[in-house]
């Protein structure tokens, strides 16, 4: 028995009623709108971006300051403060150090946190750098560095209170996560403390240069990921393919007619 024959043409599917078509006209702008304005929003986020990287870079390259005191401690902010460059001049406690832990371009270790007590009686906590595990045996009070009054310098950095590693600081058994400046300073008993800590530069921590193992300052990481131009364009593409979506509904609703 042969095949049966095809139809010499197929029923043609009638138009989209008028609530459809308005649901579509609907959905189709408000989703071109949405893309549109992630895609602007992006951009202006770009631009942000770079100011905030420009005005970073300018604080990191200029000539120390010194290092802001109890009375602008309430005006201290990420926005306003963090990278400055500053110098400030006391006596390290070197009894009340803790380390945190740290991985940076020298490996896995502990950062060494150390706090200062200026002229004036103000603490201010300072990262005078990277120490391997081995360092101290693991503890942090071993003596380092410089003895009675002293010099540092270094970046402004606001307290990190969220511990790193998916891990919570211990206060209590001194293990520590993050630099979470009122928690470390709490534990050691200090009070009239700034509320950022110093990361101490190279001059400041020049660490194995002599030959010994003492702390390695200078590595502060400065990096903005600025991913905000390829969002933008992914944004704006997605727009662009909801003006072909709708170009397509448009035809195909022609050809129903």
């Amino acid at each position: 028995m042969s095949a049966p024959a095809a139809k010499d043409h197929e029923t043609p599917r009638p138009p989209r009623g008028v609530f459809v078509l308005g649901l579509l006209a609907f959905f189709g702008v408000l989703l071109f709108a949405a893309f549109v304005e992630l895609g602007t929003w992006q951009v202006h986020r770009r631009a942000w971006k770079h100011e905030l990287i420009a005005r970073i870079d300018a604080r990191v390259h200029a000539p120390p300051v010194d290092a802001p005191g109890r009375g602008q401690w309430p005006q201290v902010s990420a926005e306003g403060d963090e990278y400055r460059s500053v110098k400030l001049a006391g006596t390290f406690l070197q009894d009340k150090s803790v380390r945190v832990r740290a991985s940076t371009e020298l490996g896995l270790g502990s950062w060494l946190m150390t706090p200062l007590r200026r002229d004036n009686g103000e603490v201010v906590l300072v990262n005078r750098g990277f120490v391997t595990p081995a360092w101290c045996g693991g503890k942090a009070t071993c003596p380092t560095g410089p003895v009675g009054h002293t010099t540092v310098t270094g970046l402004l950095r606001m307290s990190e209170p969220k511990g790193a590693f998916l891990q919570k600081n211990d206060a209590a058994s001194g293990r520590w996560f993050s630099r979470d400046v009122p928690a470390i300073l709490a534990s050691a008993g200090l009070a009239d403390a700034a509320p950022y800590f110093i990361d101490a530069d190279a001059a400041s921590a020049p660490g194995r240069t002599d030959g010994s193992d003492a702390p390695v300052g200078g590595l502060t990481v400065i990096a903005f990921p600025d991913n905000h131009l390829q969002y933008a364009l992914t944004w704006y593409a997605l727009a662009l393919l909801t003006l072909v979506g709708a170009w397509v509904a448009w035809r195909d609703q022609r050809k129903r007619r």
